[in-house]
This record gives structure tokens, C-alpha cells and sequence, in this order.
């Protein structure tokens, strides 16, 4: 071996030397950063916009990981921990879960009963109705001559009154679409929601009446933090009397 070649293999040997000391230090480097991160854990983040009272499902997150660490004492790293839940508020895109974003789904009170009833879904307030929602229920009645019942409008004219101030929603089901035959289907192929509420006996009584007699049953959703939904003005409203 000449001189030449010599000093080829030591130059070899040299970047091969070099390149062990290079990659013991990026090894050093890693291991001390993750002896002060530690392990990572699963995580879930939003993966779009969910609107408040809406049911959560796992099609609304996706898995991230983050160092334990890290993460917050409230972060649900268990999907099941949504189940039968609401958001409690507005979720925003991209914010990590958290045990105070969800709530237990809405059940009855002492005093209360189911009542379902399909809503059409025009005169609805359409693909906002949410369980846990507050809504005012409305109805319109047709003109009557005033001495049939109660609910017709009197003197010949149409009413519209306010049946149940702040309803609660316990459920949203499917859209359906009515059959031709349906009462409520009178211009062609309408669709409707049916839409459970949580009412007293009475205010039950009140919506059963409506949904049999009623020419339009419509809702009208309530402000988060209105309590009991009430506005101002008269339960029953005509257009005679409005000034």
C-alpha cells in the first residue's frame, strides 16, 4: 500500500469516525429530549364545527398524539366517554376534547312525559332543532265561527297561538318523507322530523291537540340561557288585533 492509498483509507476512517460522533450526538440529543417530554398518549381533537346540544359521535374527532405531559387532566382519551353525550356549548374545529365540553344527554323531570310529533321540515327550524334544545311550540288554527273548539279562531278569522313556552327536545329523529295520503303532505312530497319533547301533562295535552287539528305546527328555536323561552305579547295572536 503507497503512501497515497494510506492516506485514503485514514481520511476514511476519519468520516467514518466522525459520523459515529455526529449520530452519538443526535442520539444524546433525542433521548434527553424525551426523558423530559416523556411518553406520548391518544388524544382527539374536533375534527370540524359542532353546533351546542348536538349528539357527539366519532365521525366529530380524530386521533392525535400528544406527551402525556402535556395533556390536560380533563382531555377524554376514551372515545366511550362521548356516548349518550351533548356539547355543552359551540365546538370549535381543531380543539382537543375535553370532559366540561360534553354533558349527559337531556332526561325527563320529575312531572314530565315523552311526547314525539312530526314537524315538518319547512316550517321547522330546520337541521338547528338539537337535543337539549329550548324551543317555543306554535300552532295555527283555521278560522272558525267561535262556538266550535277552543283552539279554532273566533268570529271567522285564524289564529295562531303559542302552545308550550321553552319546550325542552329530548330527541331528533331521521327526515322522513310523508306519504301522499298524509293530512300534512298537501303539496306533493313533503318531508317532516319527528322531534321528542319532555312536556307536563298538560302542555302534552296541548301539542296532541295541535298536531290532530292544527293547519301548521312550527318551532321556533330559543337563545342558549333564555330559561324558559318566554317573550313578551299575548298567547293567542290575530292579525285584526295587531296594531
Amino acid at each position: 500500500m503507497n503512501s497515497r492509498q494510506r492516506r485514503g483509507v485514514i481520511l476514511m476512517l476519519l468520516s467514518i469516525l466522525g459520523a459515529l460522533v455526529v449520530f452519538g450526538g443526535v442520539l444524546t440529543v433525542v433521548n434527553d429530549v424525551e426523558s423530559k417530554v416523556g411518553p406520548e398518549v391518544t388524544a382527539y381533537e374536533l375534527a370540524g364545527d359542532v353546533e351546542p346540544y348536538a349528539e357527539l359521535e366519532e365521525k366529530h374527532f380524530k386521533e392525535v398524539s400528544m406527551p402525556k405531559r402535556w395533556l390536560p387532566g380533563t382531555a377524554v382519551t376514551d372515545l366511550d366517554e362521548i356516548r349518550d353525550k351533548i356539547a355543552v356549548n359551540p365546538l370549535k374545529k381543531g380543539s382537543l376534547l375535553q370532559s366540561d365540553m360534553i354533558a349527559d344527554r337531556p332526561a325527563l323531570e320529575k312531572g314530565q312525559q315523552e311526547i314525539a310529533i312530526m314537524i315538518d321540515a319547512a316550517t321547522g327550524v330546520a337541521g338547528k332543532i338539537t337535543p337539549g334544545a329550548r324551543v317555543n311550540i306554535f300552532a295555527t288554527f283555521p278560522a272558525g265561527d267561535g262556538s266550535s273548539a277552543k283552539g279554532k279562531g273566533a268570529g271567522g278569522e285564524p289564529v295562531s297561538k303559542v302552545l308550550v313556552s321553552g319546550a325542552r327536545v329530548i330527541d331528533v329523529g331521521r327526515l322522513t318523507s310523508l306519504d301522499e295520503d298524509d293530512d300534512r303532505a298537501v303539496s306533493g312530497n313533503r318531508q317532516a322530523v319527528p322531534i321528542t319533547f319532555a312536556l307536563s301533562t298538560l302542555d302534552a295535552q296541548r301539542v296532541a291537540y295541535a298536531e290532530s287539528f292544527a293547519t301548521h305546527v312550527r318551532l321556533a328555536l330559543v337563545a342558549p340561557g333564555d330559561a324558559d323561552g318566554k317573550g313578551e305579547g299575548e298567547r293567542d295572536y290575530r292579525l285584526s288585533t295587531d296594531d
